[in-house]
């Protein structure tokens, strides 16, 4: 019998390469939020619609050099989330959390990253050819609302925004308050008679120490472990790194003693802070956001306009409008890029 011809096996087909995508040829900009836990880079058309977004955690104990990295990733992948040619990019507004150098666009300090002297300006325009604005996060926020958000319209704005800090910025006839050469308006930083033991300065504490989630949560930390909190050491074993903003405010609506006090103290403190930028600057509105605030608005918003008014000038506090901030999570970036376009920078 003649032999079975082998058979051969043909080579596998080649997958046919699928059409690529169109890319929308249009002007956009990149506003970035450089957050102490994380980062988002958005991709915002002519009238700040956001058309794609890119989110990282920021660990900022990797270090600088990893963070710098992150930073350029995220703006690539929110372009091509966003599906638009990159030749449209028409420049990029970032804040940052702590002192900067607007003209320079250097990150001086940020204490939540432990970053020091990043030059991002230079970084971003040596990859993306493109301007570069450097802002404080909460001046960007702040900018934001102010041009676009709650506080359209008004003269003076000050921004309050209770969160893992205390930061504030503040609009004055369209101009951010700041230094000659590197951002101002902290708030959170204002020394007050007092002291406790993690105090560096013996017989002071700051704003920030009695008022930010950290400081509420580690009163809460107390709190459970002395057993006046039960419900919130259940959830969170009164870990604080596990107490964040919403278990804060489950642990103020379960009405218990211990969480209605640490927020009418923190509350009051608070209002000290903001009744002084009062008799210093008159602002005509205060816009209030932040993650303590979205979670507790009613409360933030009332207590607060109370203490001002108590420890304020009566003049001074008289007629302020008080408001929640309106543009939420894109805040910073829309910031950002609102006061690069209206300033040239």
């Amino acid at each position: 019998m003649p032999a079975k011809k082998a058979k051969t096996k043909s080579a596998p087909k080649k997958p046919s390469p699928k059409p690529s995508k169109k890319l929308r040829n249009v002007p956009f900009w990149i506003g970035f939020d450089l957050g102490g836990t994380k980062m988002m880079a958005s991709v915002l058309d002519s009238n700040y619609t956001v058309l794609g977004s890119a989110r990282k955690s920021t660990n900022g104990s990797d270090g600088a050099a990893k963070g710098r990295n992150k930073i350029v990733k995220a703006i690539h992948e929110a372009i091509a989330e966003a599906g638009v040619d990159p030749k449209g990019l028409q420049g990029i507004g970032i804040g940052c959390p702590g002192l900067v150098n607007p003209d320079r666009g250097i990150l001086i300090f940020a204490p939540n990253l432990g970053w020091t002297n990043m030059a991002l300006r230079k970084l971003l325009q040596t990859h993306f050819k493109c301007p570069v604005a450097v802002l404080n996060d909460v001046d960007a926020g702040t900018y934001g609302e102010y041009a676009l958000g709650a506080g359209k319209g008004a003269r003076s704005l000050l921004g309050v925004f209770p969160g893992t800090g205390v930061g504030a910025g503040f609009v004055y006839n369209g101009q951010l308050v700041m230094g000659r050469a590197i951002s101002a308006m902290e708030l959170g930083n204002l020394l007050l008679p007092g002291t406790h033991i993690g105090s560096p300065v013996f017989g002071t504490v700051t704003l920030e120490d009695l008022t930010s989630r950290l400081a509420l949560a580690s009163q809460a930390g107390l709190a459970c472990y002395r057993g006046q909190l039960a419900d919130l050491d259940k959830k969170t074993q009164g870990a604080l790194r596990n107490i964040r903003s919403k278990a804060l405010a489950n642990a103020f609506r379960s009405g218990e003693d211990a969480a209605m006090i640490m927020f009418r103290n923190s509350i009051r403190y608070l209002g000290m802070g903001v009744a002084t930028v009062v008799n210093l600057l008159a602002p005509d509105r205060i816009t209030l956001g932040g993650g303590l605030v979205e979670e507790l608005p009613e409360l933030y918003m009332n207590l607060l306009k109370e203490e001002v008014e108590h420890y304020a000038i009566p003049e001074l506090a008289r007629g302020i409008k008080y408001s929640l901030a309106k543009l939420g999570g894109q805040a910073v970036a829309a910031g950002a890029v609102a006061w690069m376009r209206s300033t040239g920078k």
